[in-house]
This record gives C-alpha cells, sequence and structure tokens, in this order.
C-alpha cells in the first residue's frame, strides 16, 4: 500500500497529464492547416497522403483517450496492479517519443529559429515528464 500523501502527489501528476494529452490530441487538428497539408502532401499518392491523415488522426485519437484515462481514472492507475500496469505502457510509449524527438526528427528542423528551438525544448520537457510520471507510478 502507498502512502496516502504519495498516492495522491501521483493522482495530481496523472490528471495534469491527462489534461495535458487532451489539450495535445485537440491541437492535432490544426495540423494539415498549420503544416500546409494540402499543398505539401498534393505531391504524394493518393495511399501515401491518406495514411499521413489517418495515422495523424489515429495518434489524436490514442493520446485523447491516454488523456481522458488519466483524468477519469487517476486513482486506479496509481494504487491498482492493473492501473500501474498501465502506467509501465504509457512510460515506455512516451519514453520511446521523447528518443524519437532526438533521432527521429533531423535538428535542422529546430536549430537557429527561435520558435521551432523553444516548441523543441518545451515538448522534449514535456515527453520527459510524462515518461518520469509514469514510470514513477509504474515502480512504486
Amino acid at each position: 500500500m502507498l502512502p496516502p500523501l504519495y498516492s495522491k502527489k501521483m493522482e495530481i501528476h496523472i490528471k495534469i497529464i491527462g489534461i495535458l494529452l487532451v489539450i495535445l490530441a485537440g491541437i492535432h487538428v490544426i495540423f494539415p492547416k498549420y503544416f500546409n497539408w494540402k499543398k505539401e502532401l498534393s505531391a504524394l499518392s493518393l495511399i501515401n497522403k491518406q495514411m499521413m491523415e489517418i495515422h495523424t488522426l489515429f495518434i489524436a485519437i490514442t493520446v485523447l483517450f491516454m488523456g481522458v484515462l488519466c483524468v477519469s481514472s487517476a486513482v486506479e492507475i496509481v494504487e491498482t496492479p492493473l492501473g500501474r500496469k498501465i502506467a509501465f505502457g504509457f512510460a515506455i510509449f512516451w519514453l520511446l517519443r521523447l528518443i524519437i524527438q532526438f533521432v527521429g526528427y533531423s535538428s535542422k528542423l529546430w536549430k537557429g529559429k527561435r520558435f521551432e528551438t523553444l516548441v523543441h525544448i518545451v515538448f522534449s520537457i514535456l515527453w520527459l515528464y510524462i515518461t518520469a510520471v509514469f514510470l514513477v507510478t509504474a515502480l512504486a
């Protein structure tokens, strides 16, 4: 059994992450316009264009459901064996996302660009925070 104060603190962090993930899922709505997909994806074959759009939609849905689960079930995630297993799976997911931030995207996309560098730093910190909270929860 976890100490009550520790449990309450982790529940708060899980709920904060849940809110952030719901917001992140919503941000996906602006991707097509912000990244000018109409023009940028026009050179792709129909299958590649639709895979990009559909995979983005499903990433948004996955992130939304993760967020809703965190907001609605923080107590269960922190205090039950199944919840800690889910937290461990989420920790792995977000750790992989953190790694991809550095090895999957070229630094040419953000180096020397003030806004893009800020976004890179903010999201790197976010992925680290999410990973750490889920990992600590899972291993408690």
